[in-house]
């Protein structure tokens, strides 16, 4: 649950930090959505958009630690490989 908890708490600050330096560059003003400019309010369009950034950076982060093995399980598997299991006829023959 910790890991979780600090993956979220990662995701917030990297949002935080994408979200400074894509409105530094770009106006709340001259958004377009879907072909038509967007006249929501700018507090809005920066809560929507951190709300954005914060989502895509924790699904990325959340990927990441679903799809990473364990240590314990990576480092036993040099053990597997150097040990292989007999094969069947070998066993046949004892």
């Amino acid at each position: 649950m910790s890991k979780w908890i600090n993956l979220l708490w990662l995701s917030f600050l990297t949002a935080i930090l994408g979200e400074t330096v894509f409105f530094a560059l770009i106006d709340p003003k001259l958004l377009y959505l879907f072909g038509e400019p967007v006249y929501w309010s700018p507090m809005v369009v920066y809560s929507v958009g951190f709300f954005m950034f914060w989502s895509l950076t924790a699904l990325t982060a959340g990927l990441v630690a679903w799809l990473q093995k364990p240590g314990a399980e990576v480092n036993r598997e040099p053990a597997r490989r150097a040990h292989p299991a007999p094969d069947k006829e070998h066993l046949k023959s004892a």
